[in-house]
């Protein structure tokens, strides 16, 4: 890949070679200054330096910091405890653990833990506080819910070994519409594709709220 100074200072000197010389009685536009040569005026050179200059920047590979490197620089191992399930679904926040502990692995270079541990550097613990589901649109000839809207309320905290606080959502509200194929009361059921789904989809939003919270 060529040195974009290097570029830009042969952008400086670039002249376009017109295809044939005015016709006669033509008017000769002031901008040649020698026959069959045409010079770039100031205002558009400035524009095609600056568009040069975006095209390299993203040629070269040039972007912002991802949101896995977020967290303080003395944060290299993570501690991720089993959630703890303040409602009536039944083992719901082992399938929420799992999926935030499984998407902080693929996503960050952090070290991982699954229980507390007095060897990391920060500890992520979260509460599922509440949990529901209503009908958004039914069936015309079975009667039954077509698409609901899930919504799991959740408390979430990462604190460093020190107690200090890094990331704190007393009330952190994760929604989604999705289509069921079963009765609405079994969507939280332990094999229920669409819990497996949701899970994912909880730790996906969660993970990224915690490392753009920096």
């Amino acid at each position: 890949m060529r040195n974009l100074a290097g570029a830009l200072a042969e952008l400086s000197e670039l002249s376009v070679v017109a295809g044939d010389s005015p016709a006669r009685g033509e008017e000769i536009n002031p901008q040649f200054s020698r026959p069959g040569r045409l010079r770039i005026p100031a205002l558009q050179m400035l524009t095609l330096v600056l568009s040069f200059s975006a095209l390299f920047s993203t040629a070269c590979g040039y972007h912002t910091a991802g949101h896995a490197h977020t967290l303080p620089a003395n944060v290299q191992t993570i501690a991720i405890p089993a959630f703890v399930n303040r409602t009536q679904t039944y083992k719901i926040e082992q399938r929420l653990t799992a999926s935030v502990v499984q998407e902080m692995v693929t996503r960050t270079h952090y070290h991982i833990l699954n229980e507390p541990s007095d060897s990391a550097d920060a500890t992520l613990r979260g509460t599922v506080i509440s949990t529901s589901t209503s009908p958004l649109t039914y069936d015309s000839q079975t009667g039954r819910a077509s698409s609901a809207l899930v919504v799991v309320t959740a408390k979430v905290t990462l604190t460093d070994r020190q107690g200090k606080i890094l990331y704190e959502n007393p009330s952190y509200l994760f929604r989604e519409e999705y289509q069921v194929s079963r009765e609405l009361s079994s969507f939280f059921e332990e094999d229920s594709p669409a819990l497996e789904r949701l899970s994912r989809e909880f730790a996906r939003t969660l993970v990224s709220n915690v490392l753009e919270g920096f």
